[in-house]
C-alpha cells in the first residue's frame, strides 16, 4: 500500500498552489481525527484526505476523476479512491456511504472556513471556538468560496450537532497548525 511519503510525493508533483496544498493538509488532519473517533484507520482516512483535491489545478473540469485514474493505478485502497469520487457526487454520482466518505465530505469546505477564519484572529486557532466560526458561517460575504449548503450536508452526514462537528475539526487542525501557520504565534510574524 502507498504510504503518505508516496502521497507526498503526488502532492508536490500535483499541487503547485500554496493554498491549495494548506487545505489538502488541513483536511488530512482533520479526517485523520475523525478516523480516531470513529474507529477507524488514521492511515488509510489521512491519505483520502490528503489527495481528495489532488487533481484540482491541473484538470478542474474532470476533479476528481482524474486523481482517482492516478490513485488506483498506484494501488491506493479502494476505501480511499471511493472516498475521494463520494466527495464530490454532484459530479461522480458517488454518494458518501461509510464512515470515511461521510467524514471527508463533512471536512471538506468546513476545514477552508475553520482555516479563513483563524487568519483573521490575532490568535488564530489558539483559541478558536465554534461560536466563532458558526457567526462567520452565516456571513455569506466571510469566505464567500466556501459552500454553504455542503457544510450544512456534512453536518447531516456526519450525524453530529454543528458544533460539535466544528469543534472536532478545529480540533483536528490544531495537530497540523504549525504546518498550517494558523497558530497565534505564526501570524504575529
Amino acid at each position: 500500500m502507498p504510504t503518505r511519503s508516496d502521497a507526498l510525493a503526488l502532492v508536490q508533483e500535483w499541487v503547485d498552489n500554496e493554498g491549495l496544498r494548506k487545505h489538502l493538509f488541513a483536511v488530512e488532519a482533520a479526517v485523520r481525527y475523525y478516523a480516531r473517533k470513529l474507529g477507524g484507520d488514521p492511515e488509510i482516512w489521512g491519505l483520502a484526505g490528503l489527495l481528495h483535491d489532488l487533481d484540482w489545478e491541473k484538470h478542474p473540469d474532470r476533479h476528481p476523476l482524474a486523481a482517482v485514474d492516478v490513485l488506483r493505478q498506484q494501488g491506493y485502497p479502494e476505501e480511499v479512491v471511493h472516498a475521494v469520487l463520494a466527495h464530490r457526487p454532484e459530479f461522480t454520482g458517488v454518494e458518501p456511504a461509510t464512515d470515511l466518505d461521510r467524514a471527508l465530505y463533512a471536512c471538506d469546505e468546513l476545514c477552508g472556513l475553520v482555516y479563513a477564519t483563524c487568519l483573521m484572529r490575532p490568535t488564530g486557532i489558539d483559541d478558536l471556538t465554534p461560536k466563532s466560526v458558526v457567526k462567520k458561517l452565516k456571513d455569506r460575504a466571510f469566505a464567500a468560496g466556501v459552500d454553504r449548503q455542503q457544510v450544512a450536508r456534512g453536518v447531516e452526514l456526519i450525524g453530529l450537532d454543528q458544533n460539535e462537528h466544528i469543534q472536532n475539526v478545529i480540533e483536528g487542525m490544531r495537530e497540523a497548525a504549525e504546518v498550517l501557520g494558523i497558530r497565534g504565534v505564526d501570524l504575529a510574524r
